[in-house]
């Protein structure tokens, strides 16, 4: 089956070095989604800007989230799955979802606390690491858990971003693979 991966990173955006950036460079099927700013992300606009992405796409889709991209899927699901562009997203792998709710979250990223719990409408993967600064990893568990997706412990591996040396990330692509196949 043909489809395209959906990137959506989080603050900042995903620079060299992001397994998100080599996803994009590496896979001819992949596109990121821009936002209108990285580095103040505020939820109405970022949703708006993956449903807009979503509904273009010529075929279905698979979401590669990273950090702040994870609050965006489950904002986005909570939102706009029942759309009729809805059901083109074939599943979501959720990288190092960042904790929304902890009282030192960055107060200028806005409108995605509280994360949605619902479960989500496809297929998804979440993968967090057992020593990222963003989120505790029972955190991260509990919402995979409320997401109906599937939970990988990586080990210490920080945000799993750039820093964290995962290159081209063969098992998050396989993970990927496996989501879009479903």
């Amino acid at each position: 089956m043909t489809y395209s991966v959906l990137i959506l990173p989080g603050l900042y955006n995903s620079g060299e070095g992001h397994w998100q950036t080599v996803w994009e460079a590496i896979m001819p099927n992949a596109r990121r989604v821009m936002q209108k700013d990285w580095d103040k992300p505020d939820r109405h606009d970022w949703v708006a800007m993956l449903d807009a992405a979503i509904a273009a796409a010529d075929g279905p889709v698979v979401l590669a989230a990273h950090s702040m991209g994870c609050a965006l899927t489950a904002w986005w699901a909570s939102q706009h799955h029942q759309a009729a562009h809805g059901s083109k997203v074939l599943g979501a792998l959720l990288v190092a979802p960042p904790d929304v709710e902890r009282e030192d979250f960055p107060a200028f990223i806005t409108g995605f606390s509280p994360m949605p719990r619902a479960p989500l409408p496809f297929p998804a993967i979440v993968a967090a690491s057992s020593d990222d600064p963003w989120c505790e990893l029972s955190r991260a568990r509990a919402w995979a858990a409320n997401w109906s997706a599937g939970f990988y412990d990586i080990g210490p591996r920080g945000h799993i971003n750039g820093d964290s040396g995962l290159g081209d990330w063969p098992e998050g692509r396989e993970w990927l693979g496996m989501l879009a196949r479903r």
